[in-house]
């Protein structure tokens, strides 16, 4: 059996890649590291992705090599340049960014794409990875991811609805949610904004089985 680890900077991410998982390839076996403090050390330190920061993400992949993963999955969109340092290390394996299978389905579309987060630095490390000339309009549900962490799951859906309804308004003919927590507030955002909504999740699980499975 494929052994894919999931490697998550906030225990939000944890349930929705695994559902993805148990419904399009169950097959796979999932092993789950979490490291809660990642984000609220990049938060906090305003170093911003540094050494120390990098460090860190090579040591999970090794780790997740050590126990025979075939593929390594990170579930935490704003660390981008030190995903793609350890994907460089271990070159023989796919070690994918989250949003990396998105980017790819987002890319393959026309017309503007409403990107929303709910984590600040996301929207700061994520366009720079789609294509040159991908119309993209930027939206940060200021909140979401506060009442997310209090439990409020209706307020964080509610929060990204809205901008997924103000994108919308303001010209987009599709959406996608750039974090892997925010994949709950789909349904959502579909009946908001009544266009398209990409997730994270479903890309990432699909384009994993697509190269192993």
């Amino acid at each position: 059996m494929t052994r894919i680890a999931l490697i998550h900077a906030l225990s939000h991410s944890v349930a929705p890649i695994n559902a993805a998982f148990e419904r399009d390839w169950p097959e796979a076996v999932r092993m789950n590291l979490l490291d809660d403090s990642l984000s609220a050390d990049l938060a906090r330190s305003g170093r911003g992705l540094d050494e120390a920061m990098h460090a860190r993400f090579q040591r999970l992949a090794q780790y997740a090599v050590d126990t025979g993963a075939e593929g390594i999955l990170f579930t935490c969109s704003a660390f981008g340049p030190c995903i793609e340092a350890a994907a460089r290390r271990h070159s023989g394996m796919p070690v994918l960014k989250p949003n990396e299978a998105m980017v790819a389905e987002a890319a393959a579309g026309a017309g503007r794409l409403g990107l929303i987060a709910t984590f600040r630095p996301t929207l700061e490390s994520m366009p720079p990875e789609f294509p040159a000339g991908t119309e993209l309009e930027l939206a940060l549900a200021e909140g979401a991811l506060d009442a997310l962490n209090n439990g409020d799951t209706q307020r964080h859906d509610e929060l990204i609805a809205e901008e997924a309804r103000s994108l919308r308004d303001r010209g987009c003919t599709r959406l996608a949610l750039a974090q892997f927590s925010m994949a709950r507030a789909r349904a959502a955002c579909e009946d908001a904004s009544r266009l398209p909504v990409l997730t994270t999740v479903d890309s990432a699980v699909r384009a994993l089985r697509a190269r192993l499975g």
